[in-house]
């Protein structure tokens, strides 16, 4: 497999002065693959440290931060010499030891000559459960499932992969039917990566709904684990819910869908806790698209919520593989909710874009599915599931706001007209280049 964050950890690794990399992501998104083909790739040794139950490492790094004295422990534990620019250094599961973590500051100050790559499971909950983390001392990137493209390289179609990277507009119509019918293949396994091996060993999709089953109920686990005992409950009805929710004509978050009478704040640790973990996005409602987009959040709180992936959420929708079968019935099940789904982790792997959605007032007249902020531009996004391309909402957006470029993704062909683009929804990971 070809992991497209590769390209940024060799910017990373080229800068001047880079400090250790911290990467976020959820659990079984391929991170521990990603640290170690990055060292086989870029690198003529890798000393791999995991933390997780290594009593030697937690005692290590309990005593004194000296990094002299913290480098002869890592060579003595991988048996080998680590020599700066020929070693990548790898503390995996740092979050078992959060010594380790806070021992990223002193090597950044005192051995910056040595390159570094820290991941764990839920390290985004954990940095901000008051460990001792100097902000300023580390780089971080962000590692998401895999993308559209990315799945079409693993399973072997890099030609169409590269296609849709040549914006040859006219010769990918002529192979529109094998973009749409990989699509639902996508919309079904998803990005994670075990599921992704799994299905092409025996081109087995229920292989690949038994690794996503199993990912889910390691995410479950860990609702157990490491939230307060008061909020697992929530935690729990909030995940469960996601799917439903997206499965309405309005896809906005309603508490009380959860459970009658419920509000904000009775769920408000429980969400938090799914949003710092990465395994929901959430989307907030804007009234007004102006710069910056984050600022015009509306004050009502009103939200979408999108899982990390979209072959979970059909995992957990019980998808039937025969929707594969069905033409074009798979982009319009639930109402849309994995397309959507999957148009909201896509634009989240463009780089420096800002996302929302927009309702007029009273909210529920008009409704745009997403708003994005690309550098200096305010874009509206609409979101089709199949080639109907009605969009009320999106006349009424742009009679009141008339902005300079509008997009509208379905499974139609690539057009342009006026400000209104035409992207297909297995291009729109090239949504920037087009724009």
């Amino acid at each position: 497999m070809e992991r497209m964050v590769i390209k940024s950890m060799v910017k990373w690794k080229n800068k001047p002065g880079h400090k250790p990399l911290i990467i976020q992501g959820v659990r079984q998104v391929g991170k521990t693959w990603l640290m170690r083909e990055f060292g086989r790739l870029h690198y003529k040794n890798t000393a791999y440290i995991r933390f997780e139950n290594n009593e030697r490492m937690t005692e290590l790094f309990s005593g004194d931060l000296d990094t002299e004295r913290l480098m002869v422990g890592l060579e003595i534990e991988v048996r080998q010499k680590i020599v700066s620019g020929d070693t990548l250094i790898i503390f995996d599961e740092i979050q078992a030891c959060p010594n380790a973590l806070t021992s990223l500051k002193y090597f950044n100050e005192n051995l910056p000559q040595y390159d570094i790559i820290a991941a764990g499971s839920l390290l985004g909950v954990f940095l901000h459960e008051g460990v001792s983390f100097p902000v300023g001392k580390v780089d971080f990137m962000k590692l998401y499932p895999m993308s559209f493209l990315e799945f079409l390289g693993a399973i072997g179609e890099e030609s169409l992969q590269k296609l849709l990277e040549s914006h040859d507009w006219q010769m990918i119509e002529i192979f529109r039917d094998k973009f749409i019918y990989f699509l639902r293949m996508y919309f079904y396994i998803g990005g994670m990566p075990e599921a992704i091996v799994k299905y092409l060993e025996n081109k087995d999709f229920a292989a690949a709904r038994e690794v996503q089953k199993q990912i889910l109920q390691a995410y479950e686990e860990d609702f157990s684990k490491h939230i307060p005992k008061t909020d697992v409950q929530k935690t729990n009805q909030i995940w469960k819910s996601i799917p439903y929710q997206l499965a309405k004509e309005n896809k906005k978050f309603v508490y009380s869908e959860i459970q009658k009478g419920s509000s904000a704040k009775t769920y408000e640790i429980a969400l938090e806790w799914l949003i710092k973990s990465g395994l929901v996005h959430r989307i907030p409602r804007v009234s007004k698209p102006a710069m910056p987009l984050r600022s015009y959040a509306n004050s009502s709180g009103a939200f979408k919520l999108f899982l990390c992936d979209v072959g979970l959420v059909s995992a957990m929708s019980n998808l039937d593989v025969h929707a594969l079968l069905e033409g074009d019935a798979l982009f319009i099940e639930f109402k849309g909710a994995l397309t959507e789904q999957y148009v909201c982790q896509e634009l989240k792997l463009i780089e420096d874009i800002d996302t929302a959605y927009w309702a007029n007032e009273p909210p529920g007249n008009a409704e745009v599915d997403f708003i994005i902020q690309n550098g200096r531009q305010i874009i509206p996004l609409e979101v089709k599931s199949s080639t109907n391309l009605k969009a009320k909402s999106l006349s009424v957006y742009t009679k009141k706001f008339q902005p300079k470029t509008a997009i509208r993704t379905s499974l139609a062909g690539y057009k342009k007209a006026e400000y209104l683009i035409d992207i297909p929804l297995y291009a729109i990971s090239q949504l920037r280049e087009i724009c």
